[in-house]
């Protein structure tokens, strides 16, 4: 039996579009199987997950300052913090459940200011310097307060405000380390290194210019702080003397 003309073109149109179609895809597939996830990048993608981390912490060493923003999870309670750091000091606000208040230290000198909740308690009645709690909370509102090196609070505050123990404090991944999924944090490409499969904490490094730590999740749902303005220099400067009381060697009780 003979086919017709026409039932002929049509065949041989069809098996032609196929052909197209099936020569397409394979191009494509190979074009994708080709494409270098890292190209563009500043190649410590390659990397397995140790030496990405070495990469991090080489990078985090040479910046000068940096922002630190998120939640912090601790047995002391949960923080809100926003701070930029440099070598010399740093500035910026911490929140806890009961107040917030803000921290500027330069070289060694440490200054707190915080609303009348922070300072007002209710154990005595009395702070340490006599004064009734409400009046001193009044008189302390909205000032700079000088923390005596010596005070305890001057302990527990500074270092919020020092680059090297904070970073050093939660950057840390524990466990074996792994290499996780690509990401972006703020629209910089990144790589995720975890310890402990994630319960040791996860970092995720840029994969764009110097490599950088730009975001933390601590373990156990310990917080996540993001990371950035790495190396961009800010001004620290104490503030004017009407806006400080200095309370000599101890500052009042707290109610944080």
């Amino acid at each position: 039996m003979t086919s017709s003309a026409p039932a002929v073109r049509a065949r041989r149109r069809n098996a032609s579009l196929a052909v197209a179609l099936c020569a397409g895809l394979t191009a494509a597939l190979t074009a994708c199987g080709g494409e270098d996830p890292d190209e563009g990048t500043n190649g410590v993608g390659k990397l397995s997950a140790p030496e990405i981390e070495k990469k991090a912490r080489a990078a985090t060493d040479s910046a000068d300052a940096v922002r630190l923003a998120g939640t912090l999870v601790s047995k002391g309670g949960t923080y809100k913090i926003d701070m930029r750091l440099k070598n010399k000091g740093g500035a910026g606000s911490v929140t806890s459940k009961n107040s917030t208040f803000t921290l500027l230290r330069i070289d060694d000198e440490l200054y707190l200011k915080a609303d009348a909740g922070f300072w007002s308690h209710e154990d005595e009645g009395k702070a340490d310097t006599g004064e009734d709690g409400t009046a001193a909370a009044d008189k302390l509102e909205g000032k700079y307060v000088k923390v005596p090196e010596g005070d305890p609070t001057y302990k527990q505050l500074s270092g919020f405000t020092d680059k090297k123990v904070l970073l050093d404090g939660m950057l840390t991944l524990h466990g074996k380390l792994t290499k996780g999924d690509r990401d972006k944090v703020a629209g910089v490409r990144t790589v995720r290194i975890m310890g402990g499969e994630g319960a040791g904490g996860a970092l995720d490094v840029a994969l764009e210019g110097k490599p950088y730590p730009l975001r933390f999740a601590r373990g156990g749902g310990g917080g996540v702080i993001t990371l950035a303005d790495w190396g961009k220099d800010f001004t620290l400067k104490a503030p004017a003397e009407d806006e400080t009381v200095d309370y000599g060697k101890q500052l009042p009780k707290t109610s944080s």
